[in-house]
């Protein structure tokens, strides 16, 4: 096998040096006001820091946000209106395939509102009331 194709010489990366307006560093600005030059400075959002001590949100401090007490939470669907879709759909005798079918949906939508765990579309019980011929109140 030949060897003699690799090249093992260091290969040196360097970031681009700043030209015109990213020139300006501190020292610049200070000799400005110097001058006697209206000089104005503007601190970036976490200006490109990777600081993990303090995590930021929307510029708040992840630990206000940590502290925060109130209770986000989805409404589930009640226990009075899922024993209402059980109720209605064995008196019209279906599986909960064929209403899912006979609505146009996946079987586990019917499950999950059965089940107490879905979050309560109108849409979704409108179909529901049409087909099962009850009114599901929430």
């Amino acid at each position: 096998m030949n060897m003699n194709s690799q090249d093992w010489d260091t290969v040196v990366l360097r970031k681009k040096q700043p030209t015109g307006a990213a020139r300006k560093d501190e020292a610049a600005v200070n000799a400005a006001r110097r001058q006697g030059a209206a000089v104005e400075t503007s601190q970036k959002f976490n200006a490109g820091k990777n600081n993990p001590g303090q995590q930021t949100v929307t510029g708040q401090p992840a630990a206000k946000l940590d502290q925060e007490t109130e209770d986000f939470h989805h409404e589930r669907v009640s226990s009075t209106l899922k024993q209402q879709i059980i109720q209605a759909r064995t008196a019209k005798k279906m599986t909960q395939v064929q209403l899912a079918q006979a609505i146009n949906e996946k079987p586990q939508v019917i499950q999950e509102y059965e089940s107490g765990k879905a979050i309560p579309n109108p849409q979704v019980l409108s179909k529901l009331s049409r087909v099962l011929g009850v009114v599901l109140k929430k």
